[in-house]
């Protein structure tokens, strides 16, 4: 078989629409495990100072991830699910890195002063809010509290609205230390851009995506989002037409997800014009057909990247990870967050700083950490965290993988598991073996599905009172 032919026989068991309509339903994204909506406000600033104190234990070498939250944005765009600021007074920013700073240095106060980072990533809200001489002050603190791997070791990354920024200002990121972008598109159709209120012409992001590559970005990736407002198959082809053209090293497609009663931006969204799902899942075997016949090789859930990028490199050695900015090569790394609403993942624990940017600055006035909730993993978690990211990243389970107890076999631990996959593997969506499962390429698209097999919180006793539904659509 040929390779064109190949790819083609792989892409049409990737994406089998009859499967997907019969399987798709609501579940976790797996950003982590157990997920954010477990996290509770019984978790405390002693909890974290412990997870710091089992990073000090297994000695100061291993290196750390650092996320940025950035909060601010000029406009509004109705579909963000971010936590987000929308205010033209440039004067909050100066004022929020103030508190930021303050914050940096109580997490310094507990890490110890130059502890190593490989990887930093500034997400938001849009952080180029921040004018070049705050993220020039800002990211001289970074370094002057912690010690930045090398250029070539270290991820060091930025999400970028292009609206926002000049090629110009992109060759000043790269002069600060950033060398991997990350940029919002979404869609080039300027009917689509109207509904949903963000109107950026394709040569701005094209002139952005050239000035990352004139100034030796080593990464650059591009998210897009189907199942906006007035979307169609026709529509979107031309935007992943002239996206394919400029070759970017990554492609995020996203599934959107219409959650008003969560976000009360989407109530902006007129529902009338939201594609339906048969519309949707035709976009999303458009994307999987033009992406994948590119030479785009699949990641993982809606992610693509170019075979001689990290990721795919990654992927295909299997060590492959994945945290709250989604897939990485640096994931395992301890996750130190700052900002508001920003998630740390620190030893077995996750903690979450306050939402607010009042609750935010009252925590730090107050002279203590702004963690308003978190969780500590028992063994339990952390045999089913080592499980699902394993799955999620590589499509397979190896139980010798994980820190089972002793004398207990995988298929003992998860009897009760395997029993839930049975009906995915008469669908031939994965295999179970006695050493572990793999899963097939007729089920990647369905990870999540068989994800939530080993995810224990789903399946527990139903609480009484309203329950909240707070997950997307798996496909």
């Amino acid at each position: 078989m040929s390779e064109d032919a190949a790819a083609v026989a792989t892409r049409t068991e990737l994406f089998d629409a009859a499967l997907i309509r019969k399987l798709t339903l609501n579940g976790p994204r797996y950003t982590s495990y157990p997920t954010a909506d477990r996290f509770h406000g019984g978790y405390g600033i002693a909890a974290y100072q412990a997870a710091i104190g089992s990073l000090s234990a297994e000695g100061a070498a291993a290196p750390l991830s650092l996320y940025v939250h950035i909060p601010f944005c000029a406009s509004l765009c109705y579909y963000c699910g971010c936590n987000k600021i929308i205010t033209q007074e440039k004067g909050k920013a100066a004022e929020y890195l103030g508190y930021l700073y303050r914050e940096i240095a109580m997490q310094v106060e507990l890490l110890g002063r130059g502890r190593a980072v490989s990887q930093l990533h500034f997400g938001g809200g849009t952080p180029t809010y921040l004018t070049d001489e705050q993220m020039d002050e800002l990211l001289a603190r970074l370094r002057a509290d912690f010690e930045f791997v090398s250029d070539e070791e270290g991820e060091f990354s930025i999400e970028v609205d292009p609206r926002t920024v000049s090629p110009e200002r992109i060759g000043v990121l790269r002069r600060q230390g950033f060398n991997r972008l990350s940029l919002g598109v979404q869609d080039f159709d300027a009917e689509v851009q109207k509904a949903v209120n963000r109107v950026q012409s394709p040569e701005q992001t094209l002139a952005v995506l050239e000035a990352a590559r004139t100034y030796g970005f080593r990464s650059v990736s591009v998210d897009l989002i189907y199942g906006l407002p007035l979307q169609s198959v026709a529509s979107f082809g031309p935007t992943l037409d002239r996206i394919i053209a400029a070759r970017p090293d990554r492609v995020a497609v996203y599934n959107y997800a219409h959650m008003p009663n969560l976000f009360k931006a989407q109530k902006l969204i007129n529902e009338a014009d939201l594609p339906d799902g048969e519309t949707r899942l035709a976009m999303l075997g458009l994307c999987i057909e033009k992406l994948t016949g590119a030479g785009y090789v699949y990641i993982g859930m809606d992610h693509f990247a170019l075979p001689e990028d990290d990721l795919a490199r990654s992927r295909e050695v299997g060590k492959l990870q994945r945290n709250f900015q989604g897939y990485s090569t640096h994931a395992d790394a301890p996750m130190v967050a700052l900002g508001v609403s920003a998630i740390s993942a620190v030893g077995n624990s996750y903690s979450q700083n306050e939402k607010t940017l009042t609750a935010y600055y009252e925590r730090i006035d107050a002279g203590a950490l702004p963690i308003a909730r978190g969780i500590t993993l028992n063994a339990d978690d952390v045999i089913r965290r080592t499980a699902i990211n394993r799955l999620m990243c590589n499509f397979i389970l190896d139980y010798d993988d994980l820190p089972l107890p002793a004398g207990v076999s995988g298929p003992e631990y998860f009897a009760t598991e395997l029993e839930r996959l049975k009906p995915l593997e008469e669908l031939g969506l994965l295999c179970v073996g006695s050493r572990g499962v793999r899963v097939k390429m007729r089920g990647r698209l369905l990870i999540r599905n068989i994800c939530m097999a080993f995810d224990q919180y789903l399946h527990l006793p139903k609480v009484e009172g309203p329950q909240v539904m707070r997950y997307s659509r798996t496909i």
